[in-house]
Order: structure tokens, then C-alpha cells, then sequence
């Protein structure tokens, strides 16, 4: 299997119980999780060689971060100690009409903090085939925007194959901010990752599609793939679209372009959501396992689509599948029969 490496914030999440509202909470349920990181774990379910890049504090609650991360067989190797605090996020799941909400807590965590003789880019990245970072990464602080440059050079150097999941995450940053750090950063990027309105926010590229109104069809993003790819070089230009039916049930499919072919997955109807909170990462690291093994786009993209679909169904940041379970699904295999 491969070297993947990922570069990111792994942070503390409290979720309100069930479905209750921050307000009524008299605990929190605790998980870890994080773009990256969350791609990490997907890749080591996979058996991948998976390496997660951050900085979490020396104290125990940066050690239960790290220890979260070895428990699903990520390799932590070149994680960086100190700092003073690990990020925080609170989830209220929504249902039915009712949205998700999410308060963010984690400025000034370590990695935002985090300086370049943290890591040694050189030797993370010696012997990997794959470079995975997202949005996040540079959003949450310009010390982060330059390790994530200083990261993607070195991938560069070392011969890697570069993605990104463009993440776009408005409690975060602006757009004109996203595009001014964003754009500069595609010159080393392979595969784009993201939805329309990733792609519109972070390097201004609009489809010719009414996403809210369910038109989703193929021939309104072949025009803006092909303009992202000629612009930035992209070797693949991939984009998930979901229908937020309510919180509680979506539409799921996914379409990839590699310059000549434009191929369009399969429809997944989640319903119930048990926990879609990490679904774009389980599909980044679907399509991940999916290009670097599968013989095709297609089979790569079908694989992603129905990892995330899984992931739908999970609670918590991590997809915790097996590629078997994930080929299972992408077969025809949707009935949920108990499996004795």
C-alpha cells in the first residue's frame, strides 16, 4: 500500500447528546476529529500507511488527540509537541428541519501557532505518495497558510501527488481572503476536491447550475472543470453534490473530470443521518484509496461516494469502514440485512 500524508488540526469535539440542543446540555459526548485528520484515519482503514502532520500540546488532552489517532492505525511519527491548547468544537446535531450548528473554539490552538522548524517537511515527505491538505489548514491562521505552502513544496520536490479538499469555511475566513491565500496554493495541487461552493469562494469559479433548487446536472460543471483545469493545471477536478433534503436526509453523488472523460456517480438517498459531520472527508479519502489503486476515474469516484455514504451513518468525525464494507456498497450491496 502507499505513504499518504496529511497536514492539519486534529481538535477536542463536544457534541449535545442525540439530538438536544446546546442549552439543554448538562454533558457533552467527546470525540476527536478534524478535515485532515479525518482523512487520515479513512486511508489507514483502507491499509494505507497513513501519516497525520500537526502540533497538539504536550499535556494530556493533546495525548488523547494523539492517542485517538493510533487507535485506527495512523502513524503519528511526525506530530510536533507543545503549544499551549488544543482546538475545540461543539456540535448540536439538527434533525428533520432543524440544522446542524457548529461554534468553533480554537484560536490560537498549537498548529495555528505553529512555526516551520516544527516540522521537517524534507523527511515527512520522503517516500510518500500522496500529499493530502484542505482549506482548513491555512484559514485558521497565517502560520498555518505558510506551513501548509512550505509542505505542498516539498511534496513537490519529493515527487507526491498533491490534493486538496478546498473546504471553504465562512466562520473562518472571507472569500477575498480565501482566494488571496487559496489561488496562489493550486499551483501545486494535482487533484481539487470540493462542491460549488467551494470552488466559487475560494478561486471564483461559479457553475451554471441552481444547486438549491436540485439541478445538479453534469453539463452545468463540465464548462467550469474545464476552466478550473486550464487555469490551475489540475489533473483531476472533482466535485461531490449534496441535497440537503433536510438535516436528517440527503441526496449524495459526485462527478470527476480528468480533462477528457466526465464521469458522473451513482445517487445514494441518505435517510436517517445518523452523523454527517466529516462526510466530505471520508470522501477525499475514498477518492484518495480510489485513484491510487482502482483501475479508472469511475471505479474511483464510485468508491469515494459510497464511503461517504457509510460515513453518513457513523457517529463522530471518523468513518471507521473497511474497503470491503465500502466495495460491498458500491456493488449494489444498500439493503442493511444483518450480516451473520
Amino acid at each position: 500500500m502507499s505513504k499518504i500524508v496529511s497536514l492539519g488540526e486534529i481538535m477536542l469535539r463536544l457534541s449535545s447528546p442525540g439530538n438536544s440542543r446546546f442549552v439543554q446540555c448538562d454533558s457533552f459526548d467527546v470525540c476527536y476529529g478534524g478535515g485532515e485528520a479525518n482523512v487520515a484515519v479513512s486511508c489507514a482503514n483502507y491499509g494505507h500507511d497513513a501519516y497525520f502532520v500537526t502540533k497538539l500540546p504536550k499535556h494530556e488532552i493533546g495525548q488523547s488527540a494523539v492517542n485517538s489517532l493510533r487507535r485506527y492505525g495512523v502513524k503519528t511519527d511526525f506530530i510536533s509537541r507543545g503549544g499551549d491548547r488544543v482546538g475545540i468544537y461543539y456540535l448540536e446535531s439538527g434533525s428533520a428541519m432543524r440544522p446542524s450548528k457548529v461554534i468553533y473554539d480554537r484560536a490560537n490552538s498549537a498548529i495555528a501557532e505553529a512555526d516551520p522548524c516544527d516540522f521537517d517537511f524534507d523527511a515527512i515527505m520522503e517516500g510518500a505518495d500522496w500529499f493530502h491538505w484542505s482549506g482548513i489548514t491555512p484559514a485558521i491562521s497565517d502560520k498555518a497558510a505558510e506551513l501548509t505552502r512550505l509542505a505542498c513544496e516539498a511534496a513537490k520536490r519529493h515527487g507526491v501527488t498533491v490534493s486538496v479538499d478546498l473546504n471553504f469555511r465562512k466562520k473562518l475566513w472571507t472569500s477575498a481572503k480565501a482566494q488571496s491565500i487559496m489561488r496562489p496554493l493550486m499551483q501545486y495541487v494535482d487533484v481539487c476536491i470540493g462542491n460549488e461552493e467551494d470552488a466559487e469562494l475560494c478561486l471564483g469559479f461559479k457553475p451554471d447550475a441552481d444547486v438549491n433548487a436540485g439541478e445538479t446536472g453534469a453539463e452545468g460543471y463540465k464548462g467550469i472543470f474545464q476552466a478550473m483545469m486550464k487555469e490551475f493545471g489540475f489533473k483531476y477536478v472533482i466535485s461531490t453534490l449534496r441535497e440537503s433534503i433536510s438535516a436528517s436526509h440527503n441526496g449524495w453523488k459526485a462527478m470527476i473530470y480528468n480533462g477528457e472523460e466526465f464521469y458522473v456517480s451513482k445517487h445514494y438517498d441518505i435517510l436517517p443521518i445518523v452523523d454527517r459531520v466529516g462526510g466530505g472527508d471520508s470522501f477525499s479519502g475514498g477518492i484518495i484509496h480510489g485513484l491510487l489503486t482502482k483501475e479508472n476515474q469511475g471505479q474511483a469516484l464510485e468508491f469515494a461516494v459510497a464511503a461517504s455514504a457509510l460515513k453518513h451513518t457513523i457517529p463522530g468525525d471518523f468513518n471507521l469502514v473497511s474497503a470491503e464494507e465500502v466495495e460491498s456498497l458500491a456493488g449494489g450491496n444498500a439493503n442493511g440485512r444483518v450480516q451473520r
